[in-house]
């Protein structure tokens, strides 16, 4: 009986242990670009500072270009109108903290996601429209209104960045 060359290797935990250590290892680095100003951090702390201070508005446009969703669904993500957007936009105001909160996280999933879909930015945004079962059947895109929505989508990723389908 001749022996399969391409035979499965057992699950190693301590592998899936070392390969976690080692991405957590490796310090995180952020960034949100905009016209005139970058907005970068690499701990929860730095993180912090610029929530305090707020983001531009300009910020939903960037994240709409990014996840390729238009720039009005993310301004009902955010619970704003489009008369607010566009007046706040043009005086170059700031988000409050909770908007600037949610554009902060986006900016790390999206960077996370395209990071799971190893480069592939398309494969990414059609994934965030496809409905999810571990999402309890929702599109990932339709949790992104809620810190805990982008929690779940960021879990969602993990999953299968690890093969945890289930």
């Amino acid at each position: 009986m001749k022996k399969d060359s391409h035979t499965i290797k057992p699950y190693d935990p301590k592998q899936s242990i070392q390969r976690s250590a080692t991405s957590k290892s490796t310090k995180q680095k952020w960034s949100l670009a905009f016209e005139n100003k970058e907005y970068t951090w690499s701990s929860e702390m730095e993180k912090v500072h610029i929530l305090r201070e707020g983001v531009p508005y300009d910020s939903i446009e960037v994240i709409s270009q990014k996840i390729n969703i238009p720039v009005k669904d993310v301004l009902h993500m955010l619970d704003l109108p489009q008369t607010t957007y566009n007046k706040k936009r043009r005086e170059h105001s700031l988000l409050n903290g909770r908007d600037s909160e949610i554009i902060l996280s986006l900016t790390e999933l999206i960077s996370y996601g395209i990071e799971v879909f190893n480069g592939e930015k398309e494969k990414f945004q059609r994934w965030l429209k496809k409905p999810n079962i571990s999402l309890g059947g929702y599109t990932p895109e339709s949790l992104l209104d809620s810190i805990t929505g982008i929690q779940e989508v960021k879990n969602s990723l993990n999953r299968i960045e690890y093969g945890h389908f289930a």
